[in-house]
């Protein structure tokens, strides 16, 4: 999708810049796969706030979405391509031919009418799924399974794309957009391509007032908060807050909280780069 600059006729839209939706086919969405969405605000089940900067923003409703791709050697056409509210990358109805709807990640570059499948034999051509032992070396690729049918779990926002460098065994060894290589069993599945909407981390909000319409509340700086309120608040004047550290007294700035014998971690061949 193309990005748009506006205007500075108001100063709410003098840095905006948001994407066109040119890509997006419809913007109904489809009924039999849409379920309440409640909203917490915060709270947890006491009403007790958990989590800050969160809460109001406009009603949504959730899109049930086919993470597993488990309707394998089914044939399915592209029937729309839909904006999501809940995720920062789009979604495609898809119909297979039995009569069933799913809707599933958009692939960078998938179209309306265009065919899909699941299928271990599929084609090496965007938006199918293949078990990682049936995939390429080199293939760029994104909702990756961590473990056999769980359903993706790895590479899902707006961009993102991981890319199958070696084949060691049983495991295939993938490198993810933030630099960690590490091995994943083969009979997990991916989807071929990027996720769509690329241009998503190029958007400026340009007003206080939009990211209310999405859900998030304004941010307190902790060293203006009191002593109750957050590890680094208090002091007389203006006091720097030592170091750094969330609202639970864990330090921040490259504090590891990986728990040392973590049973996954013989699985990473290589940590994630420090940006």
């Amino acid at each position: 999708m193309a990005l748009k600059k506006f205007r500075p006729i108001t100063p709410g839209q003098r840095h905006k810049v948001a994407v066109t939706f040119d890509e997006i086919t419809t913007s109904k969405p489809e009924k039999s796969l849409l379920v309440k969405k409640k909203r917490s605000g915060g709270r947890n089940d006491t009403g007790k706030m958990t989590i800050e900067n969160i809460g109001g923003g406009h009603k949504k409703r959730y899109r049930i979405i086919d993470f597993k791709r488990d309707k394998f050697d089914i044939p399915a056409k592209v029937a729309t391509i839909e904006y999501d509210p809940n995720r920062t990358a789009n979604i495609a109805l898809l119909n297979y031919v039995d009569g069933e709807k799913r809707y599933v990640i958009a692939s960078s570059g998938l179209e309306v009418g265009m065919e899909v499948i699941s299928s271990k034999n599929a084609p090496i051509k965007v938006g199918n799924t293949l078990p990682l032992s049936n995939l390429p070396l080199g293939t760029m690729v994104h909702s990756i399974e961590l473990r056999p049918g769980q359903g993706a779990i790895l590479v899902r926002s707006a961009g993102a794309s991981a890319q199958l460098m070696a084949k060691d065994g049983k495991y295939a060894v993938i490198k993810l957009a933030s630099g960690e290589i590490r091995k994943i069993l083969m009979t997990c599945l991916a989807t071929i391509g990027t996720v769509s909407n690329p241009q998503h981390q190029l958007e400026v909000h340009g007003k206080a007032g939009r990211r209310r319409w999405l859900g998030r509340r304004p941010n307190v700086r902790a060293t203006v908060k009191n002593p109750v309120d957050h590890p680094m608040g208090g002091g007389e004047a203006k006091s720097s807050g030592g170091h750094p550290r969330n609202k639970n007294g864990v330090p921040a700035k490259g504090f590891k909280t990986r728990d040392k014998k973590k049973a996954s971690s013989k699985y990473i061949i290589e940590r994630r780069k420090k940006k």
